[in-house]
């Protein structure tokens, strides 16, 4: 089997349990040396545990590979810098960033309070964006030293972001934003030699868990394993993705896919009256799609179903 990651350094975050530590584990197998980042908080993001993280890394060294534990804040600001620090002391460079942190404080809009939007929002669009800007520097300083720089940012966004999940405005919009973010990002980047991407996984976590029936079969159970949402992250920390930049996709036991982006759909002249808007924008919204469902499918449901 090729090892797609060979003498890479990579670092993932939120690596200690479910997503993150597949992700951990697959990009170690492909030769790459990975800092396995977690807080080793609660779902919510409360408390904290470096030993998830250790575990990971006993895991890779007991397959041979090399790996050392960070328990960083992902969204502070200094933090974030250590993180980096630590892959480029410690192994010598960096090549790929996984950003897959995340927690969940899930409450409908009426209910939910300024804290919970606040803590979600940070770990996740923050804690994206922190690490991201330390890598990048790095990266651009590379360049300017006249290094070849072959840099992977991949980022983790969510069907519940792109499509839309009720109950989950705060996790839906930093998703979202991550998503944004992630388009942008690699326009900016593509002249240091770096990629960056986006993946939105389905599996059952600890995070997902809540958001839907368990699975009642041993089928259901192997094709909601997050175990399905690695190699698409591997291949793109790995060289084979140079060519593959601000795109975002979607993965699980069941499908891989692109998500396609907002797109202008149908238009009409200009207006000037707000009297005579009513019949335009119900021709507009006669000839346009739907809004798709929680299935990616226009016009599909929107129930919730496990997507971290």
């Amino acid at each position: 089997m090729s090892r797609l990651c060979e003498g890479r350094v990579a670092i993932v975050t939120g690596a200690g349990r479910g997503i993150g530590r597949e992700h951990a584990l697959s990009l170690a197998w492909h030769g790459a040396k990975v800092v396995v980042n977690d807080l080793g908080g609660n779902v919510d993001g409360t408390g904290g545990d470096v030993s998830p993280a250790q575990q990971v890394v006993a895991e890779i060294e007991a397959m041979g590979g090399e790996a050392v534990a960070n328990g960083d804040n992902v969204a502070s600001w200094e933090g974030a810098q250590r993180l980096v620090n630590t892959a480029i002391e410690t192994f010598g460079d960096l090549h790929a960033l996984v950003n897959n942190a995340g927690i969940l404080r899930d409450r409908v809009l009426v209910n939910m309070t300024e804290e919970e939007w606040d803590a979600v929002i940070n770990v996740h669009l923050k804690g994206t964006f922190a690490p991201s800007r330390w890598a990048a520097a790095y990266w651009r300083e590379q360049t300017k030293a006249g290094k070849a720089v072959s840099g992977r940012i991949i980022n983790t966004t969510s069907v519940s972001g792109i499509y839309g999940n009720p109950g989950q405005s705060n996790y839906g919009a930093a998703k979202a934003g991550i998503a944004s973010f992630t388009v942008i990002t690699a326009l900016e980047l593509a002249r240091y030699g770096v990629t960056v991407n986006a993946v939105g996984p389905v599996a059952l976590t600890r995070m997902t868990e809540g958001l839907a029936s368990a699975p009642q079969t041993e089928e259901d159970r192997e094709l909601q394993n997050p175990r399905w949402i690695a190699p698409i992250v591997t291949w793109l920390a790995s060289e084979q993705s140079a060519a593959v930049s601000g795109r975002v996709f979607e993965a699980s036991g069941r499908m891989l896919a692109v998500a396609e982006g907002w797109v202008r759909g149908p238009q009409h002249e200009p207006v000037d009256d707000p009297n005579q808007l009513g019949p335009v924008v119900a021709e507009l919204l006669a000839a346009a799609r739907p809004n798709s469902g929680m299935n990616g499918v226009p016009g599909g449901p929107p129930q919730p179903r496990p997507g971290q």
